[in-house]
C-alpha cells in the first residue's frame, strides 16, 4: 500500500484541535543511537555507561593538544550493519568532518561527525500504523542518511546551583539516523522510534536503553494548513533529546496544537502568515508541565564551519568488509514474525509477542524445534514462561539465563501433554515444580506418580467404585438431572488423582449410566 493511500485512510488525531482547518502534520526524526562497541569511537577508552565522572577518558576523547584519533574498525562495522538492516545504500568511499560549535560539554570545540558523505543513505523502514489489536497497516518511512559521529559529554545541573561536566560519554560512538518528513501524526513518530529501536536491538548494535540515553530523538515538526484557498506552512520546531516513546507522542501532539493555535491567532489578528524557511525553533519538552519550551530560535542557517577532519584520512570500504557486515544482520523482527506465522501457524499476537526480543524468539525456536506441537509451545511461552520471567524483575536476557526451565524441558513437557502422558492441569503442577527444582518433566511425573492411566480396565474399576459410593447421584441422573454425569466424571478423576484419561473416564461413565445423553 502506498504512503498516499495510507495517509488518506488515517483519521485525524482527536487530541489535536484543528479549529475547523484542513491541515497536514509533517514530522521528520533524527535518532541518535549509541553503539555497543567495546571502545570509544576514536580511542581505546572503554565504552561503558556510568562510572565515576571523568574516569573513562584519555587525551584523545578530551581533545588535548597533539592527541590523534584513530577510527575503530568495529565502529564502522556496526554502522554498516545498521545501514544494511534499514535497507540503506552504503557509501564505499566516506570521510569524517568537523562540526564547530561551542558548548560546555563539547570539550574540543568541535564534534567529529560526517557531513556531505555519510556512511549510509536512502534507506527505508516499515512501521505499523494500525491501532492495537487491529491487523497491521504498513507505512513506509524513508531514511535520508545514517552518519557516524561521536557523542559529547554530559552536563550535570546540581541543586546547589552549580553545574558540572562529566566527559565519560565524550567520544562514545553514535549513529545518527535522519528520516524524511514522512510521518503524519505523533503516533507515527512514536511508532517510528519504537520500530528502529526494535530492529537495532535485534541486530545487536545497541542496547537501546532509553533511560540511560542510549537512544534519543529530535523531532522536526510543522503543519501545512489550507485556509481560504491558500496553503500556509508553520515554522519548523525541532524538539530535542526525547528518550521516551510517550514523550515523542505527547510533545509532537502539543507542538502541533501550539502551531495551529498560533496560526489562527495571527490570521485573526491580520498578521503576516508567510513562511520563512530559515526560521526554526529549538524546543525542549517539559514533561511535568506537559508543554514544549523554546530553547532558542534560528533566523538563518547556523554556520557550523564544517571542514574535513584533517587527522582522519578519507577511506574506502572493501566488498569483503561490507559483505561480512551484511552477514551479521541476520533475520529482522518482522521477517521472523512472518516466518513464525508461516512455519508454526502462530497468531499475529503470539508471533509479535515472541519476537519482541531476540533472546525470547531464539528461546522459543529452540523449544519448538524439539517439540511435536510448536503452537502449543508458543502458548506455554507466552502464558507461563513470560509470567515467570516477569517475576524476576530484571532484563529479559538475564531472566531467561537464570530460568531453571530450559527450551528442551519445556518441549518435553508439551510432548507429555500431546502424548496424553499427563493432563493439561497436571502439566501446570509439573511446570511449577520445574521452575523450583530444574528437574525434567519425566522425573517429576515419575516422582509424583502422575503418569496418565489409559488402561480401560483400571479406569472402569475406578468408575465402579465411584458409582458404588454415590448411589444418590446415579439416581438423580436417572431422574433427569443430566448434569450429574459431569460431576461423576470429576469424582473419577479425583479418585484416580488426575491420572485417568479424561476422555476414557467420560466415555465409561456414560456407558455405565446406560448410554444416556449427558
Amino acid at each position: 500500500m502506498s504512503d498516499k493511500n495510507n495517509n488518506s485512510s488515517m483519521a485525524k488525531d482527536p487530541g489535536i484541535n484543528d479549529f475547523g482547518l484542513d491541515y497536514e502534520i509533517m514530522i521528520g526524526c533524527e535518532i541518535h543511537c549509541e553503539l555497543l562497541t567495546k571502545t570509544k569511537a576514536f580511542c581505546a577508552c572503554e565504552n561503558k555507561y556510568g562510572g565515576m565522572p571523568n574516569t573513562r577518558v584519555c587525551p584523545v576523547c578530551l581533545g588535548l593538544p597533539g592527541a590523534m584519533p584513530i577510527v575503530s574498525r568495529e565502529y564502522v562495522e556496526f554502522g554498516v550493519i545498521a545501514g544494511m538492516a534499514l535497507d540503506c545504500e552504503i557509501n564505499r568511499f566516506t570521510k569524517f568532518d568537523r562540526k564547530h560549535y561551542f558548548y560546555p560539554d563539547l570539550v574540543k570545540g568541535y564534534q567529529i561527525t560526517q557531513y556531505d558523505i555519510p556512511l549510509c543513505r536512502d534507506g527505508l523502514v516499515r512501521i505499523n500504523i494500525a491501532p492495537p489489536s487491529k491487523p497491521p497497516v504498513w507505512k513506509e518511512v524513508r531514511i535520508e542518511r545514517i552518519h557516524l559521529e561521536e557523542d559529547v559529554g554530559k552536563s550535570l545541573h546540581i541543586e546547589d546551583a552549580h553545574s558540572y561536566i562529566d566527559y565519560n560519554r565524550s567520544g562514545v560512538p553514535l549513529i545518527e539516523i535522519v528520516s524524511k518528513p514522512d510521518m503524519k501524526s505523533p503516533e507515527e513518530a512514536s511508532a517510528f522510534m519504537q520500530t528502529l529501536r526494535e530492529i537495532l536491538r535485534y541486530i545487536g548494535v545497541t542496547d537501546g536503553n532509553l533511560e540511560e540515553g542510549s537512544m534519543r530523538c529530535d523531532a522536526n515538526i510543522n503543519v501545512i494548513i489550507h485556509d481560504g484557498g491558500q496553503e500556509y506552512r508553520t515554522p519548523i520546531s525541532e524538539i530535542k533529546n526525547m528518550n521516551s516513546f510517550k514523550w515523542i507522542r505527547d510533545a509532537c501532539r502539543y507542538e502541533a496544537n501550539r502551531q495551529i493555535a498560533e496560526f489562527v491567532a495571527k490570521r485573526d489578528a491580520g498578521e503576516d502568515l508567510s513562511f520563512n524557511p530559515g526560521y526554526k525553533n529549538t524546543m525542549g519538552w517539559d514533561e511535568a508541565k506537559g508543554e514544549t519550551v523554546v530553547q532558542r530560535t534560528k533566523n538563518s542557517f547556523i554556520d557550523y564551519r564544517f571542514v574535513v577532519e584533517p587527522d582522519i584520512k578519507p577511506f574506502y570500504l572493501s566488498d569483503e568488509f561490507i559483505s561480512a557486515a551484511k552477514a551479521k544482520v541476520g533475520e529482522r523482527p518482522q521477517e521472523k514474525r512472518d516466518r513464525f506465522k508461516a512455519e508454526f501457524g502462530l497468531s499475529d499476537f503470539d508471533a509479535t509477542t515472541l519476537t519482541t526480543e531476540r533472546e525470547l524468539a531464539e528461546w522459543f525456536e529452540k523449544a519448538a524445534a524439539k517439540s511435536t506441537d510448536p503452537k502449543k509451545v508458543a502458548n506455554w511461552v507466552v502464558s507461563e514462561v513470560l509470567a515467570a520471567v516477569n517475576e524476576k524483575n530484571t532484563t529479559l536476557s538475564k531472566a531467561l539465563a537464570e530460568l531453571k526451565v530450559t527450551p528442551g524441558s519445556l518441549a518435553e513437557l508439551v510432548n507429555c501433554i500431546s502424548s496424553k502422558t499427563i493432563t493439561s492441569k497436571q502439566a501446570k503442577d509439573v511446570f511449577t515444580c520445574m521452575l523450583e527444582t530444574g528437574k525434567s518433566p519425566s522425573a517429576i511425573i515419575e516422582e509424583k506418580g502422575m503418569k496418565r492411566v489409559s488402561d480401560l480396565a483400571v479406569i472402569a474399576a475406578v468408575v465402579d467404585e465411584v458409582f458404588a459410593e454415590n448411589p444418590g447421584a446415579v439416581a438423580d441422573f436417572r431422574a433427569g438431572k443430566t448434569n450429574v454425569a459431569a460431576w461423576l466424571v470429576g469424582q473419577v478423576m479425583k479418585k484416580s488423582r488426575g491420572q485417568a484419561d479424561p476422555d476414557a473416564a467420560a466415555r465409561l461413565v456414560r456407558e455405565k449410566l446406560g448410554g444416556a445423553d449427558d
